[in-house]
């Protein structure tokens, strides 16, 4: 059975099979060196057949002939997804791949990939800080409690990811929200975890910093950060092939495979 792991990022894709350890990476854009095109923007779909373009070219750098057919694929989509956009990232993927999708919140995913229990009946707090999209989360037993997303405005994806300066305390202020809506019986026990921070925004010490300086709580960015996403989706797999069939997303708005 070949069951594939898929980070589709702003600016950069990541692949992981089952089995492997080698994670794929390459440029988030299709088209003709002249006419490059960019079709996740905000870490969502905009261009769908750009995107099924750019999954099929990563599925041939990552997929021998040697490996037997794709039997389902894990994708991630923030957790600002709408329902349109994750039936935009599943249609994509699917017409691409030609096999079974299931949707997972990127940043439950980025938790697992960070070897954070996400079963802890206790809330975990993450910032997922991505190129173009920068999510928090509250995490608790095995799902994602509340949220908050900022998106950040990217011209050229190749130019790097990460935080912007200018968006920093637009990040801030959204991470002071959302702690502030934890019920107040948990938000001691949320705050003494700390917050952990994925996506190559945590590849950033400014942002860290104000964090730390202006919330008062610890900040922990992921020793892999930009890989994080695509190592926890990997760690679902098994995780995907033992749920109940007909369902095909682990998040909070389900997407059913079964009924497109």
């Amino acid at each position: 059975m070949t069951v594939l792991a898929l980070d589709l990022g702003t600016a950069r894709t990541r692949l992981l099979l089952s089995g492997s350890t080698a994670i794929k990476e390459r440029p988030s854009e299709c088209g003709d060196p002249g006419a490059r095109r960019w079709p996740v923007r905000h870490g969502m779909v905009a261009d769908m057949p750009g995107c099924a373009r750019l999954v099929r070219t990563a599925l041939g750098d990552a997929v021998s002939e040697r490996h037997p057919p794709l039997e389902r694929v894990l994708v991630g989509v923030p957790v600002a997804a709408s329902r349109l956009d994750r039936r935009a990232a599943y249609a994509a993927v699917s017409s691409a791949a030609r096999c079974r999708v299931t949707i997972v919140e990127e940043p439950l995913a980025a938790a697992v990939g960070c070897g954070v229990d996400i079963a802890d009946p206790r809330p975990r707090l993450l910032l997922d800080a991505g190129a173009g999209i920068a999510e928090a989360v509250v995490i608790r037993a095995g799902e994602i409690a509340d949220a908050g997303a900022v998106q950040v405005a990217v011209g050229d994806p190749a130019e790097g990811t990460g935080c912007p300066p200018y968006a920093r305390e637009r990040v801030v202020a959204m991470v002071a929200d959302l702690i502030a809506r934890i019920p107040a019986a948990l938000r001691a026990t949320t705050r003494q975890q700390g917050l952990l921070i994925t996506g190559g925004g945590a590849r950033d010490p400014e942002l860290a910093r104000k964090l730390c300086a202006e919330l008062r709580i610890t900040v922990s960015p992921a020793a892999d950060p930009a890989n994080a996403t695509v190592r926890g989706l990997a760690c679902l797999l098994s995780t995907v092939e033992h749920r109940t069939p007909g369902t095909s997303a682990i998040g909070r708005k389900d997407v059913d495979d079964d009924h497109q």
